[in-house]
């Protein structure tokens, strides 16, 4: 499993991040504090406290591709 701490502040953002997760085959979980929901489901992400960083659980083996393509989300830009 990678973990990744990610920032979602806009509906657009958040729009975007859900289409772009869905084209890899691997489970992800969304986790603030004691809530954790599929990152997947754009409603799942509505129910969460959008205004602190979440933690990005990806099950599986995450391709390079993909590690590239969470660069816009993450909360420190620098990691990816």
């Amino acid at each position: 499993m990678i973990k990744r701490m990610i920032l979602l502040d806009s509906v657009t953002q958040i729009k975007d991040f859900v289409n772009m997760i869905c084209k890899y085959p691997n489970d992800f979980d969304l986790v603030s504090g004691r809530f954790t929901i599929d990152a997947k489901s754009i409603m799942g992400i509505f129910s969460l406290d959008l205004t602190h960083p979440l933690e990005l659980c990806i099950y599986g083996d995450a391709s390079p591709e993909l590690l590239e393509a969470l660069t816009p989300y993450l909360a420190d830009k620098g990691r990816a």
